[in-house]
């Protein structure tokens, strides 16, 4: 685990991710097992691609099925050692999961759309929370990223239902800011070229149309 003596003053290139929509398909009834785990398409690969360019990943998630007695530490945690499996097969990897186990009616500062838990994540790893981007397949992650302070992205997953592009809009609008991709892989294409554009620039180069991204290193 990366301490913050390692980075000896450098800001770390930090995403949160959400975990439901996100990475793995939405339930209504919560994932309470592993068999129940479906990473969506290219999701694993885009969380790989993000580590190999030097991201650093970290997932924040609301478990209120803990606080429900529909699932246990030990199933939650079987849940998430089952995805770090997938991943490294992949060639990726989260640094940690950050959970909040509460239920609405347990009026904590942790659950989403409140941004203890990401406030959380910015204290282990003594990072600005300005410059993180955060990750989300609803509008609550997005409200979590404004609160936190954080750059605010949607994924368009089943999560958001069947919102057609005006509605879809209407909901990114409540919050400022936002970005949406269609799903984590044209997240991460986006995040990188981003830094790519950035690099170039600080070296007095513009990347044109013309300039395939492996271009430039």
């Amino acid at each position: 685990m990366p301490t913050r003596a390692e980075h000896h003053g450098h800001s770390m290139k930090l995403v949160i991710l959400g975990r439901d929509g996100t990475i793995n398909q939405y339930r209504d009834d919560h994932v309470k097992s592993t068999d129940e785990l479906q990473p969506l398409p290219g999701a694993l690969e885009a969380v790989a691609r993000l580590n190999h360019a030097g991201w650093h990943t970290v997932m924040a998630t609301n478990q209120p099925g803990i606080g429900r007695g529909l699932l246990d530490m030990a199933s939650l945690n079987a849940v998430h050692m089952r995805l770090a499996q997938l991943l490294a097969e992949k060639g990726g990897r989260l640094d940690a999961v950050f959970f909040c186990p509460h239920t609405p009616e347990d009026g904590c500062a942790c659950r989403k759309p409140l941004p203890g838990l990401i406030e959380q994540i910015g204290e282990r790893f003594g990072v600005d929370l300005a410059g993180v981007h955060m990750v989300g397949a609803s509008l609550r992650d997005l409200q979590t990223a404004q609160a936190a302070g954080c750059v605010p992205h949607l994924v368009r997953s089943d999560r958001l239902g069947k919102l057609d592009e005006e509605q879809l809009q209407a909901l990114v609008a409540q919050v400022p800011g936002s970005r949406v991709h269609a799903n984590l892989a044209a997240f991460a294409e986006h995040l990188i070229q981003e830094e790519r554009r950035a690099r170039a620039e600080a070296r007095g180069e513009a990347l044109t149309p013309d300039t395939r991204p492996g271009d430039l290193t």
